[in-house]
């Protein structure tokens, strides 16, 4: 069949359309100037535009962009974790700092209580008149600077007012209104804030006021 013509069977079905596309016309010999009809869907290439292209491009790019560190974003995002670590680094030389004092305090204290028994010792020496010269109250002397400076205070002493955090009661005596301390048997010690000793003392009244005496 030549270009363009229809052959429909009798049973009322589509007809069917062949496409002659070759070049030579077979009933003159002579070579068409164009083919009759263009190849088909299966030989047929995809048309491109060129714009379209060019636009395909463009956004890639823009996405390449986008996805490229913004230098401003960068640099706010480097702010933020110098500034991260930098707080991270001044809270561990905190930290540091306070275990490292804590650790000389502890250190410290360790080392006063086991010189406690001798301070203890030269108290009793003192108080039987045994450091009132000579090398041995040289010596006591000195050893009581060093614990004054290291920060070592000593409590406790007849009279004063009694404290049930700061002394170790041994004895009561009197009404107990107001407790003062009688004798002191073994002086506290507190060494900064901190009470490392209390004292070991006997409660009683406090002495009568001189006026009071004198009027009866």
């Amino acid at each position: 069949m030549t270009a363009g013509s229809h052959s429909t069977n009798g049973s009322g079905e589509e007809p069917v359309t062949v496409t002659d596309r070759r070049r030579i016309d077979p009933e003159t010999g002579q070579v068409r100037d164009e083919p009759v009809a263009g190849p088909g869907p299966a030989e047929a290439e995809p048309v491109v535009d060129e714009a379209d292209v060019a636009k395909g491009d463009q956004k890639g790019d823009q996405t390449a962009d986008q996805q490229a560190d913004d230098p401003d974003a960068r640099v706010a995002e480097l702010t933020a974790d110098l500034q991260r670590e930098r707080a991270q680094f001044a809270n561990f030389r905190r930290r540091a700092a306070e275990e490292k004092q804590g650790s000389v305090a502890y250190g410290k204290q360790i080392l006063i209580d086991k010189l406690l028994p001798v301070i203890d010792d030269l108290d009793r020496a003192r108080d039987h008149g045994d450091l009132e010269a000579g090398p041995l109250k040289a010596v006591a002397d000195k050893l009581a600077g060093v614990l004054a400076a290291e920060g070592l205070v000593a409590f406790g002493e007849p009279g004063d007012e009694f404290n049930p955090e700061l002394h170790e009661a041994v004895q009561h005596d009197g009404t107990g209104a107001h407790p003062v301390l009688g004798a002191v048997y073994r002086r506290g010690y507190r060494l900064g804030e901190k009470v490392i000793r209390t004292a070991m003392v006997t409660v009683t009244d406090p002495a009568p006021a001189a006026d009071q005496t004198g009027a009866q």
